[in-house]
């Protein structure tokens, strides 16, 4: 009995830390950028790598296209080919707008109204050669760039860019792409 007594205090420290183990530590909240200058933004933007959501499933040589529209919103046009890329493009549109008007690295997007998703411009390149949008949970990212291609010291450097801002970089897949789509 009194062995057992003993134990007891043993047994509460290895259920308190395999309880430990089990919690989700909540993690920073995503860094953006300074300042995004919105009208070099926008453009085509090649979606090189990311973690995709459903709609993005098996879809390839995907682009977000960026305009800005008269009433100061973004129009958001999301380019892609289904499964492969000699399959018709289809396209799927959204409206952006700036949350945060002081670095316009934060926004809002909307596919479908009442809904707005979180966009967090999360690395830029001072040429806007390339992007990072990142979200809130880091359940999704776009890797983005100009071109079709990155070259592999440049894709890996964004991806540490985004193990630093706390992603789980396998989760990211690249994205094919064919030059000059």
């Amino acid at each position: 009995m009194k062995n057992m007594k003993s134990m007891i205090p043993t047994c509460l420290l290895v259920v308190l830390l395999l309880l430990c183990g089990c919690m989700t530590i909540p993690k920073a909240p995503l860094r953006t950028v300074n300042h995004v200058d919105l009208p070099r933004f926008m453009g085509d933007w090649y979606v090189i790598g990311t973690i995709p959501w459903i709609v993005e499933k098996n879809n390839v040589g995907t682009m977000d296209l960026y305009k800005m529209r008269p009433d100061g919103r973004i129009g958001i046009t999301y380019a892609f080919h289904k499964k492969d890329l000699s399959t018709k493009r289809q396209e799927m549109h959204a409206i952006g707008t700036v949350l945060d008007k002081q670095s316009n690295a934060r926004w809002g997007v909307q596919f479908i109204w009442p809904f707005k998703a979180p966009y967090l411009v999360i690395d830029l390149a001072p040429d806007y050669s390339t992007t990072t949008i990142g979200y809130p949970s880091r359940d999704l990212i776009w890797i983005m760039a100009r071109t079709p291609t990155l070259s592999e010291s440049a894709y890996k450097a964004l991806l540490q860019n985004a193990a630093a801002q706390g992603y789980d970089t396998n989760r990211i897949v690249k994205v094919p792409q064919k030059p000059g789509l």
